[in-house]
């Protein structure tokens, strides 16, 4: 049921990224202001990404197989990471459309109903993005939340062309119109950044948050009656998998069959606190104790 949510909310984003591009293209074809422009440039990245996120959604829930027996979430950080280049691509497009509207600058037209139609884009992008993020954390959707957090990028934007537009047809300061829009830029180039530099954390086996490994070391004394200690704890965070592998030291005339009993515990447990988790725990003899992991005895 969630993984078919997930996808909705994924499907929806898309359909929403569409009629805020039509609304913004239709405010800068009103106007013919540069700035408008620049931020339907940005509308259009928000749907490659929405396209994108859909796409490593829908793959990122397909089941571990024979070649991928990890799994497929690691898809959604590769799909965060083309989000990050495309908003860097668009911001240069801004950049190039703003230089050449400060070597010619003009007044942009039909101030109230394009400023109109810009606000109403605005206020549908601002309530997606604050569903979308909510959203994502609670699945745990990297895709998603880069999605979400493109769009807040896009609103804040938004929100800082409208008011200097105001300012331009009060003014009558026309090439304040392209100086909004370098701005822009450089608020998009920033969030691309940030998108890109999370996702790598990702592709590079990230440990999941200090908060999370107490847990699960917590988790791991409490549960692990009979052994002597846990020690090489790991953890890494994919997609919304969190992996957890870990050495289990017990004495060694404990019999197979109870040593499998204390590693069942632990994961029954460790599945209770951690949600989407896969775990691997590596029993070991008495002599192998390195006392200096969890001492559960």
């Amino acid at each position: 049921m969630t993984n078919k949510r997930t996808l909705a909310v994924a499907v929806a984003s898309l359909v929403i990224g569409l009629v805020v591009l039509g609304l913004k293209l239709l405010a800068w074809r009103m106007t013919g202001s540069v700035a408008l422009y620049s931020d339907a440039l940005e509308s259009i990245v928000n749907v490659v990404t929405a396209i994108a996120a859909l796409a490593a959604v829908r793959l990122a829930q397909k089941p571990a197989d024979a070649a991928l027996p990890y799994g497929y979430h690691k898809v959604e950080y590769f799909s965060a990471v083309l989000v990050g280049v495309m908003i860097i691509v668009a911001a240069i497009l801004i950049v190039r459309e703003a230089y050449f509207g400060l070597m010619a600058p003009e007044m942009p037209g039909a101030p109230v109903e394009g400023l109109a139609i810009s606000a109403a884009a605005t206020a549908i992008n601002l309530v997606w993005a604050f569903s979308l993020i909510r959203y994502s954390r609670k699945v745990r959707s990297p895709a998603l939340e880069a999605d979400g957090k493109h769009l807040m990028t896009d609103v804040i934007s938004t929100i800082g062309v409208l008011i200097g537009l105001v300012l331009v047809f009060l003014t009558g300061f026309a090439p304040l119109d392209s100086i909004l829009a370098g701005l822009v830029a450089l608020n998009i180039l920033w969030s691309g950044w940030g998108v890109i530099r999370d996702s790598i954390g990702g592709l590079m086996d990230v440990a999941v948050p200090p908060e999370t490994q107490k847990l699960i070391r917590e988790v791991i004394a409490g549960n692990a009656e009979g052994a002597i200690e846990a020690h090489d704890i790991r953890t890494r965070q994919a997609g919304k998998m969190t992996f957890i592998d870990f050495h289990l030291v017990v004495p060694g005339v404990m019999s197979v069959e109870a040593a499998h009993a204390i590693c069942d515990g632990i994961e029954a447990k460790l599945r209770e606190a951690v949600e989407d988790v896969m775990i691997t725990i590596h029993v070991e003899p008495e002599e192998k104790a390195k006392h200096n992991g969890i001492v559960v005895v």
